[in-house]
């Protein structure tokens, strides 16, 4: 007997000394969420409502009346789920016996805002405890990722920084549409036509004794492009571009070319410009003009010096040499599942007659 109640001492003992340490266990608070305001395309009130609440639930560990529960309600106690002033919702929040009621407003403006606000009415004090007001990029496909953060927020919780960036920074929104996975890559083969104009054609067109080249102003040409992006930012990216060429072969001809370009793409819709130095080796001869007549150089043998102004043109019995020019091109990158079809319009102007062309090219590449 004396060992029972010596044991029951020390029970006593320690219940007495740990009281104060014990925490009483709490009653979930009950959080009730009506219909949430939207202009949104595609959604109502009804359904922001909802979203709300799931968003809440998944994020807290509050009690939300679901939407079930929370329509048999409306009916039942004949509420205006519309209604989002304090004074209106602390009166609903009596009535269905919650603590807390959150309401808001998903705003769109002009199609490049979305104003997300979140806010928390105190249904004991009837007054709004806290409110969250978020600008986010117009991008209707991340509002459960918007209200998601914005609930969060409310909550006092950590947010995910990198998708609040992506989600209110237009640079850095577009930044993470442009995935390396998805950024373009035009290098391959290229297939196309140049255009001679001016001069150059009609010093093509002549007879081969006349220093022509017996041909017609216009040539097939093919070859490869190799580039390379150093630069990505937003949807755009910018190229370094080599593309050596022949032309001419289908005239019998040997016409070689290696241009140097730069320019900037768009990702998503695959048009680009790029522009740079062009080197063309073909053959070229010293010579002059005497009354509107082409000679070489080496027609004249007087022993007199000659008085006619020597210059160089394109003439098919000098040498090969190289001449520069400058490129400007524009095109676009055409898709169909996973094969790119680059097509690119070129012009490169010159004292002796613009030049122009057209190219077209395949791959399967994306990086």
């Amino acid at each position: 007997m004396k060992t029972k109640n010596f044991f029951f001492a020390i029970c006593l003992f320690v219940a007495i000394n740990l009281a104060p340490y014990i925490t009483p266990v709490q009653a979930q608070e009950k959080v009730a969420i009506l219909n949430i305001y939207t202009n949104l395309p595609g959604y109502t009130s009804l359904t922001m409502g909802n979203l709300y609440r799931i968003q809440l639930a998944k994020n807290s560990s509050l009690s939300v009346i679901d939407r079930w529960d929370m329509n048999n309600l409306i009916t039942d106690k004949k509420i205006n789920p519309e209604c989002n002033n304090t004074q209106g919702l602390t009166e609903i929040g009596k009535v269905i016996g919650a603590d807390k009621m959150i309401t808001g407003s998903v705003e769109a403006f002009s199609n490049n805002t979305i104003m997300v606000t979140v806010r928390m009415v105190d249904v004991d004090s009837a007054k709004a405890v806290k409110t969250v007001v978020t600008d986010y990029i117009y991008n209707p496909a991340e509002i459960v990722a918007m209200i998601d953060l914005s609930i969060k927020e409310l909550l006092g919780m950590t947010l995910d920084q990198n998708l609040k960036i992506k989600l209110t920074d237009k640079n850095a929104f577009a930044s993470a549409q442009n995935v390396r996975s998805g950024r373009l890559n035009a290098s391959g083969p290229r297939i196309g036509m140049t255009v001679l104009t001016g001069d150059q054609a009609k010093i093509f067109g002549q007879p081969q004794q006349l220093g022509g080249f017996d041909g017609y102003p216009a040539m097939f040409q093919f070859g490869y492009q190799w580039e390379a992006q150093y630069l990505n930012e937003g949807a755009f990216q910018a190229l370094f571009e080599f593309i050596p060429l022949v032309s001419g072969l289908d005239q019998g001809l040997f016409i070689p070319s290696f241009t140097l370009m730069n320019g900037l793409r768009n990702n998503r819709s695959g048009w680009e410009f790029a522009f740079g130095p062009t080197i063309v080796v073909s053959k070229k001869a010293d010579g002059y003009y005497s009354e509107g007549i082409w000679h070489l150089r080496s027609e004249w043998t007087d022993s007199l010096p000659n008085p006619n102004y020597l210059v160089s043109r394109t003439d098919s019995r000098g040498n090969y040499k190289m001449t520069s020019g400058f490129v400007f091109a524009f095109g676009k990158t055409l898709k169909s599942g996973n094969l790119n079809i680059p097509v690119n319009l070129y012009f490169i102007p010159s004292k002796e007659g613009m030049r122009f062309g057209a190219s077209f090219g395949y791959n399967s590449k994306n990086r």
